[in-house]
């Protein structure tokens, strides 16, 4: 196992509607107003970006996203990610709950980090630094959530 390869998945079940969610997610430029760990977001095109986050954990992570799939039918937006981390993520956005009402909104990511500092502290930083994405992705749950509810 490479210590510096990492798989992340999160789901976020959400009382609204898979297309208002989709549309949120599509968004990019939005996250820093409701997701307190984007930091910035700066567009370089209509497809690609500057990034930077930053979660509990005392170090940022700054990234260029460049869209390579978004599929409204699917509910797929998907991206590739090239600087501290490489690699990809994945919104699914599809239907939930009994009636369909709801949606789930499910994130997958698989990077590599080059951060020289997240590198030399891979072995006995990396429970904290799975520990810090978990909290990051909670917290964008709940800022999704009111973001939605205010819209």
């Amino acid at each position: 196992m490479d210590r510096n390869h990492y798989r992340f998945l999160s789901r976020w079940p959400l009382p609204f509607g898979t297309a208002a969610v989709y549309r949120a997610l599509e968004q990019v430029e939005d996250y820093p107003h409701w997701w307190p760990q984007v930091r910035s977001v700066t567009r370089l095109n209509d497809t690609t970006g500057v990034l930077t986050i930053r979660s509990v954990l005392p170090y940022d992570i700054t990234f260029t996203a460049r869209e390579t799939r978004r599929d409204p039918q699917a509910g797929v937006l998907e991206t590739g990610m090239t600087g501290d981390i490489e690699g990809w993520a994945r919104w699914t956005v599809v239907a939930d709950g009994a009636d369909g009402a709801g949606a789930l909104a499910r994130y997958e990511q698989v990077v590599d980090v080059n951060k020289a500092l997240l590198r030399r502290l891979a072995v006995p930083g990396r429970p904290l630094f799975r520990a810090n994405h978990r909290l990051m992705m909670r917290s964008g749950r709940r800022g999704l959530l009111g973001h939605l509810q205010a819209v």
